[in-house]
């Protein structure tokens, strides 16, 4: 008898409460609900109705011999206790947000709605609250209707979060998207600058730029493609070749952990167009160029997007001049005569005066009549009024019918002379061929002192180098 009642005794810890949580093994599933074995005298049963509130397909993956959570609802049923499914696994998901509370813990969640007061989450069985000040795409000078608008853009969006409060027995459960994506883009940055390499070659997004390059957003670090490195032609601001939010792909140059910098290249990754000069060009073609830059030395002129030429000054003028200022100006177009191309070393060399008489009057005049047809497209009124006016007019004629016809007499003129010009600066292109120069090889071509891509000193008078 006493044996029996120390086993009763040992036997009352175990006695269920309401609100208690025990493991239990599904015994039979049936229409009404589920009977469980809780390892008690007493068996206990899930209603249907609490088995409804599951999502189905968890309900349906329920089967004979399972082990689950289950809360103890009621305890006054001689036969058997009450028990619940759908609050035991609630339980879970608050011991888990109580855990990451304690933790600090991001971890990524989508925005599922939204209210007044900020963003609605899912978590597990729960819902959470992000209010609006807790967003970190929510700037403090948006009005009211530009808060509501920008939460429901982000419907949808799965966003780093943390838990900043639980609060059980008033169902709270708030969480912070500002504080998660400090820390979550702290984190990626670490982890990016411990596993990036020099010659990785990756995607990202542009978020800014300043004159000197733009930044690149990486995935968590931010990284910088230097102006120079954003395109193989000459870029004066990184808005000319590509735009705020524009997905690119991007070499990685260097990575500095000590200061936490990552240089990035966009020109590596597209054609380089000195790769085929040589097969696109030759010397002795014409070409037209736009003046880039001008030194005390010559010019360097654009050719093509990425390549540049020099126009030394000995090659602008037959005659002597003392600044190649004097005559070229920034942004301005000449025709010109390829007198070296040197696609391994990127260079090309150009002349302005191997170019004959002949030739630059048919280029202006093509120019010309190409700039009176773009003002006859764009103005054609004031083009029907020019016309209008009669022959028998007293006004002065048009001037350039005057200039045309001494024009007209001076072109043939200089079209005796040109046969003379152009033979000799085909000799002196050949000659200089041929012959080279003590500086150098390639017409006298050497390569000029540099750092940085600039030139350190003045070039020989036939030096010819890109910019």
């Amino acid at each position: 008898m006493q044996e029996m009642e120390n086993l009763l005794s040992q036997h009352d810890y175990e006695q269920p409460r309401v609100g208690d949580i025990r493991q239990a093994v599904i015994v039979s599933i049936g229409p009404q609900g589920i009977i469980v074995d809780l390892g008690l005298k007493r068996d206990g049963f899930i209603q249907i109705s609490d088995l409804e509130k599951l999502d189905p397909v968890e309900r349906a993956a329920l089967a004979v011999n399972d082990e689950v959570p289950v809360y103890v609802v009621n305890v006054d049923n001689a036969e058997s206790l009450e028990v619940s499914l759908s609050l035991a696994r609630l339980n879970e998901d608050w011991v888990r947000a109580q855990e990451l509370l304690d933790s600090g813990e991001v971890f990524e969640t989508e925005i599922t709605g939204h209210n007044r007061g900020g963003a609605l989450v899912p978590f597990g069985r729960l819902r959470g609250f992000i209010p609006a000040s807790h967003l970190a795409f929510i700037n403090p000078g948006m009005n009211e209707q530009q808060r509501q608008q920008r939460i429901a853009e982000a419907q949808g969006q799965t966003i780093p979060v943390k838990v900043i409060e639980v609060d059980r027995r008033r169902r709270r459960l708030v969480l912070s998207h500002r504080e998660a994506d400090r820390l979550w883009q702290e984190r990626r940055r670490k982890e990016l600058m411990e596993t990036l390499n020099e010659g990785d070659v990756l995607k990202g997004r542009i978020t800014g730029w300043r004159d000197f390059g733009a930044f690149v957003d990486l995935g968590g670090a931010d990284g910088l493609i230097h102006v120079s490195e954003l395109a193989w032609q000459r870029v004066d601001h990184p808005k000319e070749v590509v735009r705020m939010g524009q997905e690119v792909e991007v070499y990685v140059l260097k990575v500095d952990r000590k200061r936490e910098r990552i240089s990035l290249s966009r020109k590596k990754l597209l054609p380089n167009p000195w790769g085929t000069v040589e097969e696109r060009y030759e010397v002795g073609q014409l070409v037209e160029g736009r003046v880039i830059r001008v030194v005390d030395y010559g010019a360097f002129v654009e050719v093509e997007p990425g390549i540049e030429g020099l126009l030394h000054a000995s090659q602008i003028s037959r005659t002597s001049i003392g600044d190649p200022r004097e005559v070229l100006r920034e942004g301005e177009n000449h025709l010109l005569r390829i007198i070296s191309i040197d696609g391994d070393r990127q260079r090309m060399g150009l002349s302005l005066k191997a170019v004959t008489a002949a030739e630059q009057i048919e280029w202006m005049t093509r120019h010309e009549v190409q700039a009176d047809e773009d003002v006859e497209d764009e103005e054609p009124a004031e083009v029907v009024e020019m016309e209008a006016v009669p022959a028998e007019s007293d006004e002065e004629p048009d001037e350039t019918v005057v200039i045309g016809e001494e024009e007209r007499a001076d072109v043939v003129e200089m079209e005796d002379e040109t046969v003379v010009i152009g033979e000799e600066e085909r000799a002196d292109v050949v000659e200089m061929e041929a012959e080279g120069d003590e500086a150098g090889e390639n017409n006298g071509i050497a390569a000029a002192p540099t750092v940085n891509g600039e030139l350190t000193e003045e070039p020989d008078a036939d030096e010819v180098t890109s910019a």
